[in-house]
């Protein structure tokens, strides 16, 4: 599940990078979901 929603978050990425749409807004979005993830990665955490 986990995998899915970050294979779906690149392809839009991808899109929004290829088209221009949304400006910087996606590219901070992606970098707090990048944090989010490594912390929970290295702090063990599974809650998703």
């Amino acid at each position: 599940m986990l995998w899915t929603i970050i294979t779906v978050i690149l392809i839009i990425w991808l899109i929004g990078l290829v088209l221009e749409i949304a400006g910087g807004l996606i590219h901070l979005l992606l970098v707090i979901a990048g944090i989010i993830f490594i912390y929970q990665l290295l702090t063990g955490k599974r809650s998703l």
